[in-house]
């Protein structure tokens, strides 16, 4: 089965690059159309119907946050933002307009593509699913609304993306330096203790729902459907 990905990026180096390794990595399986602003990648998107969009947010014309708005306006098509605003206020807007990942330039081509896979995976199964439950949490991924026990429950942005990577991965165990990655990003400059310091502050924020949040010691942590 055909995927037809749109990736709509203003650097021929970087534009070139994600398209070589994606029909290598495939074997022809992703078919990818390209754009190199944000006017052509908009017109491309009212266009045609596809299966994943991978875009920068500053792009000539107009932005990745605007693209990705016209592709929520038609459908749950993944959206994995390839950028290098890493601010937390940018990571937030783009989870706010909808997009489902948020990658920072530099990347690595191989993990982008496996982002890509797990996405379509979700997608092509059927599953893909707006909200995220796990024992007593729940987290509505369009809102970014967390609620425990159906009473909301307010987050600072640190630990509403820790608490996402955790729930992304039930049962999982994620370690430090994982969820720094996720969470930080991997320009991080810092100790990963840090990540300690917002799980405690995480936990307490969820109150009796923080202890689904489990510590495994020497390996990380993990979240749990339940208490015990």
């Amino acid at each position: 089965m055909k995927c037809r990905l749109l990736i709509v990026e203003d650097s021929s180096q970087i534009r070139e690059a994600v398209y070589d390794y994606f029909v290598s990595e495939s074997g022809g399986h992703f078919v990818i159309d390209v754009a190199d602003d944000g006017f052509k990648g908009l017109e491309l998107i009212r266009a045609r119907e596809y299966d994943l969009v991978i875009m920068d947010i500053m792009l000539p014309g107009t932005s990745g946050f605007d693209i990705c708005r016209a592709v929520r306006s038609k459908g749950n098509c993944p959206v994995i933002f390839l950028t290098a605003l890493g601010t937390e206020d940018n990571i937030l807007k783009g989870y706010e307009v909808g997009g489902d990942e948020y990658v920072i330039k530099p990347f690595s081509l191989k993990v982008l593509y496996a982002k890509c896979l797990a996405l379509l995976n979700r997608t092509m199964n059927g599953s893909v699913n707006r909200k995220i439950t796990v024992g007593n949490i729940t987290i509505d991924i369009n809102r970014m609304q967390v609620t425990c026990g159906g009473k909301e429950i307010e987050l600072a942005p640190k630990e509403y993306f820790l608490l996402k990577a955790l729930m992304d991965h039930p049962g999982n165990v994620l370690s430090r330096e994982i969820l720094l990655d996720r969470v930080w990003g991997s320009d991080y400059i810092g100790t990963n203790r840090v990540v300690d310091n917002h799980v405690k502050n995480l936990r307490k924020s969820l109150g009796e729902s923080g202890s689904q949040i489990k510590t495994v010691f020497g390996a990380g942590y993990k979240i749990t459907g339940g208490a015990s």
